[in-house]
């Protein structure tokens, strides 16, 4: 069966752990050629590096063809409903990075391959579904730890608040008031003392800080420092969205301590990824 990833929520519990088992498939050895004579369309920035490149070297992995345009491609006058199904005659898959999620959408209202959302303004369900992977490869104990996101109202804190609720996560959200996500999901809390909700956490993200929130004032309240990573609970360990920019949103000597997992942390990422492309393909097996 053909399925879009537009976002976390789209997704059941189950699914993500088939997603999660295909993945543990395709790390464990090669996958061969699951996407022999399969082209894939990608709308990719320049800018964009490890999405790109993961999901690129992803798709040749698997025996796949990219094809590649850059995201403004879908901002001309043409409609895409015209786009799309022109495109279905010759592509068997399309993922897109894409500001506007609303594009997103349209392109999956009108064709029968997957479309796949490598991120949007709104969310950015591939890197959560990874960071969560690979989080349950060093936590066995992954679903019961606290997680605890600081900074604003994003795509990262709202993916993470998304997977929280479909997984039934304890999830913090701790930044300025404002800057509130929801008030309907019990898996979702926010709060604007960093402190106090540090001595619960065991797992610390962040992202990027937007211009609003790149204050003196804000840096000073809610920074991510090694000395508040001292504070988290016992085998607490520190996940930064990158980019990440040091001594803003976390400090220097937070990124060089062992509570930060590190750039291999990301490896994971091809192998989600893939697992992403093959599910939503119809692919359960490799």
């Amino acid at each position: 069966m053909i399925l879009n990833l537009l976002g976390i929520n789209d997704l059941s519990e189950f699914q993500i752990s088939e997603i999660f088992a295909l993945g543990d498939k395709l790390k464990s050895h090669n996958s061969g050629n699951n996407l022999n004579g399969k082209t894939f369309i990608l709308f990719f920035p320049e800018s964009s590096i490890r999405t790109r490149i993961t999901f690129e070297k992803g798709i040749k992995d698997l025996g796949g063809e990219c094809i590649l345009f850059p995201p403004d491609t879908l901002d001309k006058r043409e409609k895409l409903t015209d786009v799309i199904q022109y495109i279905e005659n010759w592509a068997d898959g399309v993922i897109v990075r894409h500001p506007d999620s609303s594009k997103i959408q349209e392109l999956s209202r009108y064709t029968s391959i997957p479309i796949i959302n490598a991120m949007t303004s709104d969310n950015h369900p591939c890197e959560i579904l990874s960071d969560l992977y690979s989080i349950s490869k060093i936590k066995e104990d992954y679903r019961d730890l606290v997680y605890t996101f600081v900074g604003g109202a994003g795509n990262i804190s709202r993916s993470w608040m998304n997977i929280a609720k479909v997984m039934n996560l304890k999830f913090n959200h701790v930044c300025t008031s404002g800057n509130e996500l929801c008030k309907d999901n019990l898996n979702y809390k926010f709060h604007s003392d960093l402190d106090t909700v540090l001595m619960s956490s065991d797992v610390i993200l962040t992202d990027s800080l937007s211009s609003d929130l790149r204050t003196n004032e804000y840096i000073n309240k809610y920074q991510i420092t090694l000395e508040r990573m001292k504070s988290t609970k016992r085998q607490s360990i520190l996940n930064p969205c990158p980019p990440f920019f040091r001594n803003e949103e976390i400090s220097e000597n937070a990124i060089s301590s062992d509570y930060f997992v590190g750039y291999g942390f990301k490896k994971n990422l091809i192998y989600v990824q893939q697992a992403i492309i093959l599910y939503c393909c119809g692919i359960k097996k490799v």
